[in-house]
């Protein structure tokens, strides 16, 4: 039985090829979304999903199917709608999420529009929206740097993320162009990872990699070393669990993945040791 579910990852290289990769965006997507939870910015990730297309897309039409190109220009897109969105909500004391909307929307339709240009198209839309196919030699060490930059940032600079999540009027009382240091350095590892995981997952369901396990964990724990953990190994099972079913069921990997990781947060919503319902209602019930 066991030899039968990993059969096709002993068998076909570009199976192990995207499990490596999504192992790999496990280890650093996680950590973000714990970090994004903290800050109350659960939805910022979905937002810098949509506002990646349009650099995506441009880095298409200039180079053609070109990892280097898209990747690039998806970062600077992700990169500029994140820092315009934090200057006009400074300028203008509008709330960060507000600009963000009206930011992505219009990057969204850009991309969306810039992707139509070309009559093939379609290619990078297979791209976009993740397909099992897509992962080279070339994109899984394009993921591998990406994430290994991610964990050795996240860890040298942990504290000080740490305490502007949980602090940050406070922190940047103490220090004034440290903390925007800091956030416009967080910001920049979310786009990052948004534009690695666009091969395997698509831009779109990345975002689902990134935030679900993190949910999912802070329903067990309020420890954040433990969040992150069991954040990074719900990841890590839901991949497998999602390309097998991908494999086996013939359903598009980046959906497979993030339904997995979905009825673990459903389950661990029911059942979550700190926020499940049912404990919940026990405690109440004592």
């Amino acid at each position: 039985m066991t030899y039968h579910v990993i059969d096709a990852f002993i068998q076909f290289g570009f199976m192990r090829r995207s499990l490596v990769a999504c192992l790999a965006l496990s280890l650093s997507l996680t950590p973000l979304g714990v970090f994004l939870l903290l800050r109350r910015m659960s939805l910022i990730g979905d937002a810098l999903s949509h506002a990646v297309l349009p650099g995506v897309a441009i880095g298409y039409l200039c180079a053609g199917m070109s990892l280097l190109a898209m990747g690039l220009g998806g970062f600077v897109a992700g990169l500029l709608v994140a820092m315009s969105s934090s200057w006009i909500s400074n300028a203008t004391r509008l709330h960060e999420d507000s600009t963000f909307a009206g930011l992505y929307l219009g990057s969204l339709a850009l991309g969306v529009t810039l992707v139509s240009l070309r009559s093939s198209g379609v290619d990078l839309l297979h791209l976009l929206f993740g397909s099992l196919l897509a992962v080279d030699n070339q994109s899984l060490l394009f993921i591998g740097v990406i994430a290994t930059i991610t964990i050795l940032v996240l860890a040298f600079f942990y504290r000080a993320i740490v305490f502007e999540s949980f602090n940050a009027a406070f922190f940047q009382a103490r220090s004034k162009r440290f903390p925007t240091l800091v956030h416009a350095m967080f910001m920049a590892l979310v786009v990052m990872n948004l534009v690695a995981g666009f091969q395997i997952l698509g831009t779109l369901m990345t975002v689902g990699l990134m935030m679900l396990p993190a949910i999912t964990a802070r329903c067990w724990t309020n420890h954040l070393p433990s969040t992150m953990a069991i954040a990074a190994i719900t990841g890590m099972v839901s991949s497998f669990i999602g390309l097998t079913w991908s494999w086996y069921q013939s359903v598009p990997a980046g959906p497979a993945i993030v339904l997995t990781a979905t009825i673990c947060f459903l389950l661990s919503i029911a059942f979550g040791k700190e926020k499940g319902i049912f404990p919940i209602y026990r405690k109440q019930q004592h």
